[in-house]
């Protein structure tokens, strides 16, 4: 009766095919740790396990983006408070070692003590099918970049009639004239007839890619439109940069308490590096960085169209700040807009 009574913590160390989990008292002290599968079964007998223990108050996930997605979504449904655990630093791993067990132990505790205080992701609206569709576009993205740069490598030191034929050509057009190239099979030995044979290969897998990133833009964009009409509508966001920021937010936005969240999130909040009589801020190098290019291409849209991010950029170089400085300052008043309508778009979808 006494341990049912008693409130437990829960921590988690996440892998792809087991999770290690241990709990603790409200004092800190270990009562018992072990190991289950990640499957849905292995999460009901997980959590029937820590509630054998007493009432569990929370549970400290690490890699609720990951491994521990499955697990995050589960205890969530069954009305379990989670927390998201960031890895131990690498001063407190060569000090304590590293271990499963030492891993579940420290979630457990850093949610007890409150330094694990970040409520993960839901995973479980359209913000999250937008994230899978995109991270096929990214990659697709990626693969075209890799794909035109080896076509470049290979024209600038192809034989001069190929080479004299191709260079200095934009992208479109040394794709198409790429794809158009004859080769004969039986010359393969031969270095023009293999580089335009390599060339014509990567010329239809780069318009395969656009092909596919076409196809992938076209079913993110209502979506994204769906979700957040009112995040879209906003000066220089377009799908492509509302969908980044959506997916930075999640489907659960009000887990960021304030517009300064966000901005920390997205690596555009000024940190503090005061010293003594010294008081000054530097730049947060660490965040979201797909957020803050989003933020980034939102503030330079702005500075070019929009009269009123005209008149403040004018008005602070007259003050002395230089343009770095001032897309600086743009990005974190940006934030304070995007913050307010990803909040009302959420409320929107959820009432």
């Amino acid at each position: 009766m006494a341990a049912r009574k008693r409130s437990v913590i829960g921590g988690v160390d996440t892998h792809r095919d087991t999770h290690h989990a241990a709990v603790i008292d409200s004092t800190g002290g270990l009562l018992a740790d072990a190991e289950f599968p990640a499957t849905t079964a292995g999460y009901t007998d997980l959590l029937a396990w820590m509630r054998s223990f007493g009432r569990v108050t929370a549970v400290g996930v690490e890699g609720t983006g990951s491994y521990g997605a499955g697990l995050a979504r589960y205890l969530t449904s069954k009305k379990i408070t989670v927390r998201e655990v960031d890895r131990p630093d690498r001063r407190a791993r060569r000090a304590q070692g590293k271990s499963d067990p030492i891993d579940a132990i420290a979630a457990a505790r850093a949610t007890l003590a409150g330094t694990a205080m970040g409520t993960p992701k839901t995973r479980t609206g359209p913000v999250e099918a937008i994230r899978a569709l995109r991270v096929a576009r990214r990659g697709a993205v990626k693969a075209r970049t890799a794909a035109l740069n080896q076509m470049r490598g290979l024209v600038a030191a192809a034989p001069e009639p190929l080479r004299a034929q191709l260079t200095k050509l934009s992208a479109a057009v040394l794709v198409s004239r790429c794809a158009a190239l004859t080769y004969n099979p039986a010359k393969l030995h031969e270095p023009e007839h293999a580089t335009a044979a390599a060339l014509a290969g990567l010329a239809r897998r780069v318009t395969a890619l656009t092909d596919e990133i076409t196809t992938l833009d076209r079913q993110v964009a209502p979506i994204v439109q769906k979700a957040a009409p009112r995040t879209t509508a906003l000066f220089g966001v377009g799908p492509e940069v509302a969908a980044q920021l959506l997916t930075t937010a999640g489907d659960n936005p009000d887990r960021l308490h304030s517009e300064a969240a966000l901005a920390h999130l997205c690596g555009a909040a000024p940190i503090p590096a005061s010293s003594g009589r010294v008081r000054r801020h530097r730049l947060h190098r660490g965040g979201d960085r797909g957020a803050n290019h989003a933020l980034h291409t939102i503030a330079l849209c702005r500075m070019r169209y929009d009269q009123r991010t005209q008149a403040y950029v004018h008005r602070r170089i007259t003050e002395g700040l230089s343009k770095q400085e001032i897309l600086r300052c743009l990005k974190r008043y940006i934030v304070r807009d995007v913050y307010t309508a990803l909040l009302a778009d959420f409320i929107a979808l959820t009432t």
